[in-house]
Order: structure tokens, then sequence, then C-alpha cells
């Protein structure tokens, strides 16, 4: 059959009445229509989709090769710790996670380099060395990610086990644990040893919260784990709201306040505070698309950017997930707009009109990704549950695609 006569025919299937979506209910995420996986963002229909794909054809997702692969290849990495970088910071506390800031970098018109100089949308390599955590962080999500996926899909409990000591080695065990802060994370060597900017590096945590709920059937982690995980989450959000750098940072007027706002929202869920995460979720609306969603669906400070694509697409990423978020409290972002029209609709309109043309971009980008779109738009394709807001060039990117993103919102044809 042609690909877009199963376009056709999902949005066919759409307008048919169809049985309730799986419900997210507040702190208890989807566990009770997802045997008992508390998972906040990955959608119980959404995972079930991509796993009957699977059983019916392997070879139809190609995204589920390289998933196991990775899974395969994190059998045998790890486990990480903060305590295992070549620095101190300057707490004198290894425990305490420590990067620097990605695009600053050394100044060559000073003979000691300092204080390092702003490249926008360059990466200084120094910041994935050994004397800093950044990398070990993500690898460590993206290795606890692909483990409890692929015990998701293929029930074999080695993965489970093998993602239960990262986690317990990362999170849990005194000896290597980090401390939940982020005081000195992207700082500017000779100008600061940590800002609030860097608490966008604990996004890589969003998809380890996601894990845990999946690998909750495995029985790997304890009650005791799991206490001690949603207290370390707990406490993190702690600083987040009472940390200067926190506080900064929910002020920011660009991508960093949502991604700020996502990241408090799942924590605050997980670790129990459910008052805490409705506030942020209601105030959403008025405190970030408001003042950062244009009419037409673009969003100004992220145009601005030398990697104006790579953050447009990005940005509604978070928004996207703020709003799934929403529906575990009872806040509507989906529908949501200004009387000018500024909402997520108008912002997913504005980004589906590049699918399949993004050379016509027409603002700087200087490393164009196009994952970073399709990534943002299955979040809305499952958000709106309206597929028809996503183009055919887009789901059939997707489908096509061995990004992990397609595993977790798989395309609806």
């Amino acid at each position: 059959m042609r690909f877009s006569a199963l376009i056709s025919l999902a949005v066919l299937a759409f307008a048919q009445p169809v049985a309730a979506a799986p419900r997210c209910d507040g702190v208890n995420g989807y566990s009770a229509a997802f045997e008992g996986r508390q998972t906040f963002l990955w959608r119980p229909e959404a995972l079930a989709l991509a796993k009957s794909r699977i059983a019916q054809d392997p070879n139809a997702m190609p995204a589920y090769a390289t998933l196991l692969a990775d899974a395969d290849a994190a059998l045998t990495r790890g486990p990480w710790s903060v305590t295992d970088k070549t620095t101190t910071p300057p707490s004198g506390d290894k425990h305490d996670y420590m990067s620097i800031a990605p695009y600053f970098w050394p100044d060559p018109a000073k003979p000691d380099s300092l204080p390092y100089i702003n490249r926008d949308g360059q990466v200084n390599p120094q910041r994935a060395t050994e004397a800093f955590d950044r990398t070990r962080l993500g690898d460590m999500a993206n290795a606890v990610q692909a483990l409890s996926l692929a015990y998701y899909f293929t029930g074999d409990q080695k993965y489970a086990r093998r993602a239960s000591l990262i986690l317990k080695t990362w999170f849990i065990d005194p000896k290597t644990r980090m401390n939940p802060n982020l005081d000195f994370a992207q700082g500017v060597p000779g100008t600061v040893s940590g800002r609030s900017f860097g608490i966008i590096d604990s996004a890589e945590l969003l998809p380890v919260v996601e894990a845990v709920g999946l690998l909750q059937p495995s029985h790997t982690l304890s009650a005791g784990d799991m206490t001690a995980l949603r207290r370390w989450f707990g406490d993190l959000t702690t600083w987040m709201t009472d940390s200067e750098n926190g506080k900064t940072e929910r002020a920011a007027g660009n991508n960093h306040a949502i991604w700020y706002d996502l990241q408090l929202s799942e924590f605050a869920l997980f670790a129990g505070k459910a008052d805490l995460a409705h506030s942020v979720i209601s105030a959403f609306a008025e405190a970030r698309i408001k003042p950062q969603f244009s009419a037409d669906g673009s969003l100004p400070k992220e145009l601005a950017r030398t990697r104006s694509f790579h953050y447009s697409a990005w940005t509604m990423q978070a928004a996207y997930d703020v709003a799934a978020l929403g529906e575990c409290v009872g806040v509507d972002l989906w529908s949501w707009q200004d009387g000018d029209g500024k909402g997520l609709k108008a912002s997913t309109r504005f980004l589906a009109a590049y699918a399949g043309r993004e050379t016509d971009w027409g603002w700087q980008e200087i490393a164009m990704n196009t994952q970073d779109l399709y990534d943002a738009l299955m979040r809305a394709a499952w958000g709106f549950r309206d597929p028809g807001l996503v183009p055919p060039s887009a789901l059939e990117a997707a489908s096509k695609s061995s990004a992990r993103t397609t595993l977790i919102f798989p395309a609806q044809y």
C-alpha cells in the first residue's frame, strides 16, 4: 500500500470514534493503564503501537535494530559516576556535577586564554573531556534509556538489571552518587564557576525518569531504591526553586525557561510533588507561550540564534512535553491560545510547513539537523491526536529514521 494511502487511512481513522486514550493521573503517571509503569511522557498506547509493529516485522522500524545495538553495547559500558572526573569542583567535592559552557572558547588574544569568549553555536570540544561530567551524564542517560526500552520491547531481564545498576551508581550509592545540585554546571573559565544556563544540562535526566517507569515491572529496583530515587529528584527540585541559579533560570526569556519548567514539572511529579508540578504547568501559557511565541507561530528569541532551526524545533519539543505533563495535572495547553492566536497549534503549523523543505528555512542555521524537526512533530501528532497537523512527508521521514524517537512516538499510520 502506498504511504500516501496509509496517511489517508490514518486521517479517516482519527475521524471515527476511538477508545479513550490512557489517562495520566498526577504523580502516578500512566501506571494504572501501563501495568504499573509510572511514565509521564512515554504514552502506553504509543509504545504499544511500536511494539506491535516490531512483532509483525522487526525490520519495519529501523530504529529497533539501532536500539538493540545501543542496549547491547550498554551491557558492558559504565556504570558512570561524577566522581570519575579528573578535576575537582570549587566545593572540593567530586560528587558535585561540573561542566563548562558549550559555546565558550579560550581567548587566543590572551596569554592564559582567560576569560573564555563566546562563539554561539560552536561547541568547545573541551566540554566533552574527562575533566568534566557533561559527557558521562549524557552517556549514563542514553544507556539507561536504551536499556529500559530494550527491556520493554524484549522482556529480557538482562537489560533491566544493567539499567538498574547504572541508576544506583549515579543516584544512590554513597560512594558514587551525584549530589542533587547544578552549582557548577556550564561554568566559564576565568569568569564564573557555574551559571543558571547550566540547569539545561539536567534535561538529560528527563528520559531517565521515564526509563525508571519502564523498569518497574522488572523489580530490579527495590522499594528502597525507588524511595531513594524519588528523594534525589525531590531534592533537585528544591535546589531548582531555591538556589540563585535556579531562580535566574526560571526568569530567562528564551528556551532555557521552557526547559526549566519541563524539568521542574516532571521531576516534581516523579518525586510526588503534585502541587509544584501543577503550579508550574498552570502558569506556562501566560509565563512562556505569551511572551516567547509569535502569532505566526515562530519563536523570535530562537530565530535570532546561529542555530535557529535547531533551537526552534528543540524548544517546541520541550513545550510539547510540558503540554503532555499538563494532561497529568488537568491543565490543557494543547488547545490554549490567546487573542492574537499565539499557541502550540500555531507554532506547530509554522514548523510543519518546513517538513521536507528544510532548505527553505529563512534564518541562520550553521548545523542543520532535520531530525530536530521530526522529533518535535512526532510529539505534536500524539499530543494533538491529529495526524493532519503533521504533513505526510514528516511521517514518512520519521518511519524510515533510526532515531529512538520513532519508537517512543511512532508515526500513526
